[in-house]
């Protein structure tokens, strides 16, 4: 999502810092990694995440 976002910094994905954040943290920091904020965003962000990329 980073590159997408050099590549068109106009591009309007919602929270992409967001997810750009979270991607940082599983990454590089897996053992700061909350299950209960994994399991939140696959149950209740990644249904919206998805409409948003079909959008694009």
């Amino acid at each position: 999502m980073n590159r997408i976002l050099k590549i068109d910094p106009h591009l309007k994905i919602p929270n992409a810092r967001s997810i750009i954040s979270i991607r940082n943290k599983i990454i590089h920091g897996y053992d700061e990694v909350d299950n209960v904020v994994i399991y939140t965003v696959a149950t209740k962000h990644l249904d919206l995440l998805k409409r948003d990329l079909e959008n694009l």
